[in-house]
């Protein structure tokens, strides 16, 4: 009787974990990037602060602040005099030490990845990694250039290797194409599979997978 009792009690007991763990996670991640974008908050004078204006402080203001700023840059850096601007704050940063180099490396990057017509992390790949038979997820980044073509023979693709449970850190490799297989799946999935350590598995797919 007290055994049964106490199978009960634990699975009432995961049943609730499993409820309550990911609105927490949720909860919490969420928070943090409110809190971030609140941040914004400090470029406009304290006079008009949520918590001058009404006495409290309303989580979130910030944040609608911050899309609302990245909205408008968006939509004055689409007209002629916008692109203007843009190029002259461009040329201005590129004079100064330092930060010309840090400058034009990030958004090398930014524009890569956020390009709409852009390929890095359009694909979700199957390699062989760290060794010969262990297989995980990767995402293609582009194909080498420069210098390292004279170096690779045959056909090479750049591709970035996730770590788990934290995908934001991971390995840059270029592997040969032949050795790369394309996967009938969306970077979502790929990153939802990578990100649950092999928990969430994506949906099956009809299509075979094939080389890139």
């Amino acid at each position: 009787m007290h055994s049964v009792r106490g199978q009960l009690i634990k699975r009432y007991f995961i049943t609730g974990l499993l409820i309550w763990v990911p609105l927490v996670i949720t909860g919490w991640v969420l928070s943090l990037i409110i809190s971030t974008l609140d941040q914004s908050l400090r470029l406009l004078p304290e006079t008009v602060h949520p918590q001058n204006l009404f006495g409290l402080a309303i989580p979130g203001v910030g944040a609608l602040l911050t899309l609302a700023m990245i909205l408008l840059t968006g939509l004055l850096a689409a007209n002629f005099i916008g692109q203007k601007l843009v190029s002259w704050w461009d040329k201005l940063l590129s004079r100064i030490p330092v930060v010309n180099s840090v400058y034009k490396s990030v958004k090398q990057v930014s524009d890569t990845l956020f390009a709409p017509n852009g390929n890095a992390f359009r694909k979700a790949l199957l390699v062989q990694y760290p060794r010969l038979g262990s297989w995980t997820i990767a995402f293609q980044t582009g194909q080498p250039g420069g210098d390292l073509v004279n170096h690779l023979e045959g056909d090479y693709v750049s591709v970035y290797v996730p770590t788990t449970p934290n995908p934001t850190s991971g390995f840059f490799l270029m592997m040969p194409a032949k050795d790369v297989v394309e996967l009938d799946m969306t970077v979502d999935e790929a990153l939802k599979y990578i990100i649950s350590m092999g928990v969430v598995a994506p949906p099956p797919h009809p299509r075979v997978i094939t080389n890139i």
